[in-house]
């Protein structure tokens, strides 16, 4: 590029930001910087101080923490980090690791590097710093000492705070302070797989296997703000670092940074350029939050996951704020200016897309002292997770059961209820408030009992011996002497000379009826 062509481009681009500026609160000006490793020259830069949130390039200072009491003696990369029940309650992106499990150091910074697992960082400002409040302090202290100016941490992984934010330019000075201080760690931030057992987990870093010379570093996604990336490449023997924040996908964080590193390799830093300590300090006293631009909870939640996140589609999300970025830099600058399009132009991104990755490589990581003791502590692990998950199937295979059940019952108590009364009380219908009439109780009582009481009967209806006198109701009977008389005990037999005819044999027990039921209804009446 021209030199006039340049300052063509930067007149447009200091007048786009003064129209971002004169922009409602809502519209916000991303981070950007692309800076010369070797002499800390800034190639291009845009918002570079404005305060951010760093979401999980925050674990880019965990690490150099971690490394720099390695190189303290403090610690070794073989000392064993345990994973408390506090880091293990961390949400994701995370291990999954049970409270108690133990790990090296050196296979914590590789997890988290290339997972971002957030238990495992947890678990290292918890070891390392006897808390997390310490370790923060010690985080802190760190980034004064190394240089960076507007970063203030609270806690080891990233995840959403309030209180902990960053800059462009302070994740440029830290990453240049990583490959200058730990060379012989520069290989943990450009590994492009990490397998644990038999699960191999793929680096979040979009540009590791896909953009040429690209050889590191982290990168970070929270709603509050949005994908960010710190990058590292190489080529020709000359190293750049790349920050840009502030993006609506994983795909543009990416594809954004491929241009930045096109126009860096193309650009040389000359004794004019301004240093990481030139930039002057941001107007901004807090970092704005994206969540309402990020975030839409009327579209799936964005994910900042490797491989998935780089072929993804780059969504709907903010499509209207990358409208109007892509018309102010059309008008702003010249047509020809391709950083435009980088910084600022998502628009001109959804049709574009990074190679295909290149095979992974996963480096072996375990739980452990070793290899061997991390098979057998995994194995173990396995066979507790699948006993609970088998107990955890059963308890509700069972509470299935038991609400089955219980529904049962109750269709069963409502269908009884819904039956009509049966039985003899079911015929006896109770009239509310009657009361009985003395008149017709005592017809009844002249009447006599039902035919079925035996000490009432009737004399239309009683049955009688032939040629035996009719007696009337309420009559006494006497008793006949030429009668014979029913013997009270069952096996008594009468004289051969009362003996009736065979004729009439059938007639004798009747009279003896008759005769009770009439000295019955005689006693009767005199009670009354």
């Amino acid at each position: 590029m021209s030199n006039g062509l340049l300052r063509r481009f930067v007149v447009g681009l200091a007048m786009a930001a003064g129209v971002l500026g004169a922009a409602p609160a809502g519209a916000v000006t991303a981070p950007i910087l692309v800076v010369e490793v070797d002499s800390g020259k800034v190639i291009y830069g845009q918002a570079a101080t404005d305060p951010w949130f760093p979401a999980s390039i925050t674990k880019l200072m965990t690490t150099y923490v971690a490394l720099d009491m390695v190189r303290q003696g403090r610690l070794s990369l073989d000392s064993l980090i345990t994973i408390s029940p506090a880091a293990a309650a961390e949400p994701p992106s995370k291990m999954g690791f049970r409270p108690g499990t133990k790990l090296t150091l050196d296979n914590a910074l590789k997890i988290i590097m290339v997972k971002s697992a957030n238990d495992v960082a947890w678990a290292i400002g918890e070891n390392l710093g006897g808390s997390i409040e310490g370790f923060a302090q010690i985080m802190n202290e760190t980034a004064q000492r190394i240089g960076m100016r507007e970063s203030r941490w609270t806690n080891p992984n990233g995840l959403p705070d309030a209180r902990q934010w960053t800059t462009a330019r302070d994740m440029a000075v830290l990453g240049r302070a990583l490959i200058r201080d730990f060379p012989e760690s520069r290989a943990l931030f450009s590994i492009s797989a990490i397998q644990f057992g038999r699960s191999v987990m793929a680096n979040h870093n979009g540009l590791l296997g896909r953009y040429a010379g690209a050889d590191g570093m982290k990168t970070g996604f929270i709603c509050s703000g949005g994908f960010n990336v710190v990058a590292s490449a190489t080529r020709n023997g000359r190293r750049i670092i790349t920050v840009v924040m502030g993006q609506p996908s994983a795909r543009e964080r990416d594809l954004k940074a491929s241009d930045l590193f096109d126009y860096g390799f193309s650009q040389s830093a000359g004794w004019t350029a301004q240093t990481l300590d030139a930039l002057p300090t941001s107007n901004l006293s807090a970092p704005p939050d994206l969540r309402p631009y990020i975030c839409d909870r009327r579209k799936p939640m964005p994910v900042d996951e490797g491989q998935g996140a780089i072929t993804a589609s780059a969504g709907a999300a903010g499509a209207s704020a990358d409208n109007a970025n892509a018309q102010l830099m059309a008008a702003a600058a010249p047509p020809s200016a391709a950083l435009a399009f980088a910084t600022m132009n998502s628009a001109a991104l959804r049709n574009r897309a990074l190679p295909p990755r290149a095979p992974l490589q996963p480096i072996l990581v375990w739980i452990g002292r070793d290899p061997a003791e991390g098979a057998i502590a995994l194995n173990e692990q396995e066979e507790a997770d699948k006993a609970e998950r088998a107990a955890k199937l059963a308890e509700a295979r069972k509470a299935k059961l038991d609400a089955i059940a219980a529904k049962r019952e109750a269709a069963q108590a409502t269908r009884e209820a819904a039956k009509p009364a049966k039985g003899p009380a079911a015929k006896v219908v109770a009239k509310p408030d009657s009361k009985p009439d003395p008149k017709k109780a005592q017809a009844r009582g002249r009447a006599g009992a039902p035919s079925t009481a035996s000490a009432y009967a009737s004399s239309e209806s009683t049955p009688v011996m032939e040629g035996a006198p009719k007696l009337k109701v309420g009559a006494v009977k006497k008793p006949a002497p030429a009668a014979p008389r029913a013997s009270a005990k069952p096996n008594s037999k009468p004289e051969a000379k009362a003996e009736p005819r065979k004729t009439e044999s059938k007639a004798a027990k009747p009279v003896a009826k008759v005769e009770k039921s009439t000295r019955a209804n005689g006693r009767a009446q005199a009670d009354e």
